[in-house]
């Protein structure tokens, strides 16, 4: 039955269509924006990982390149410390599975201050050319004076020695909390020991400067304490029983 464009039912027919069109060009655009967002977010991750490997990507060098050749991530429970193999770890959300009760536990004793803790986690084996492990890269955050403090430690095989540190988040106060992303201070984490000779976390950062010889020590810095005390406290956590200690004695194990 013909009816004029014009009529109720020609208008009605008309704002339907428009409606549909846009909701699926909304769609579509939604659908591209959130793959966008998602490999910007691995770009982000695999830059981190490598900075922290200390693997050098500056200049023309492809970036994506050598995380694919050269690190295997994984996705790891902190209690059991197993693998899940079956999980697509680069786009695993560690701060939504942190606050998802289906996903997380609250902390027996929380010293970075950081409420829950996800129950899995993504790691990183970084290996060198010939193939053999080269170092291990973990995230750490905990709380500091004003902000949650974001990075990530890699530790050379023996699982004690620190290689490099990323800071890649935070809000403390501009200008005094700088020194978090400052090569000249982080320098100082290089080969520096997490753990005492009895296996207890014995790294810190030392108001008034780090003795010389004292290889679990970096310098804390004038105005910034409470920022430095937050990053030890989060390496404490981290490098703990309710960190990431299951996962390195099954990792010590399964090298032997």
């Amino acid at each position: 039955m013909a009816f004029k464009k014009d009529s109720f039912m020609g208008t009605m027919i008309f704002t339907v269509t428009l409606c549909l069109l846009c909701s699926f060009m909304i769609t579509g655009t939604a659908e591209v924006l959130k793959e966008r967002k998602l490999v910007k977010k691995r770009d982000e991750l695999m830059r981190n990982v490598l900075l922290a490997a200390d693997i050098d990507i500056s200049g023309d060098k492809d970036f994506r390149a050598l995380f694919a050749k050269d690190v295997k991530p994984q996705l790891v429970s902190l209690d059991t410390g197993e693998v899940d193999s079956s999980a697509n770890v680069m786009d695993f959300d560690p701060r939504m599975a942190a606050i998802n009760p289906d996903t997380s536990s609250k902390p027996k004793k929380d010293t970075a201050k950081i409420k829950s803790r996800a129950d899995q986690v993504r790691v990183f084996k970084v290996f060198d050319d010939s193939g053999k492990l080269s170092s291990v890269v973990v995230p750490i955050y905990g709380k500091g004076l004003w902000s949650m403090i974001y990075g990530f430690v890699a530790l050379k095989p023996d699982l004690n020695t620190i290689e490099n540190i990323v800071i890649y988040e935070h809000g403390e106060t501009p200008g005094i909390g700088d020194f978090l992303n400052d090569p000249e201070w982080t320098s100082q984490w290089h080969n520096k020991q997490i753990f005492d000779e009895k296996g207890k976390v014995a790294f810190k950062v030392v108001k008034g400067g780090a003795k010389e010889g004292d290889v679990h020590g970096v310098d804390a810095v004038s105005g910034a304490t409470m920022t430095g005390r937050g990053l030890q406290r989060a390496v404490q956590f981290w490098f703990g029983n309710e960190g990431f200690e299951t996962f390195f004695q099954k990792l010590k194990a399964s090298e032997v």
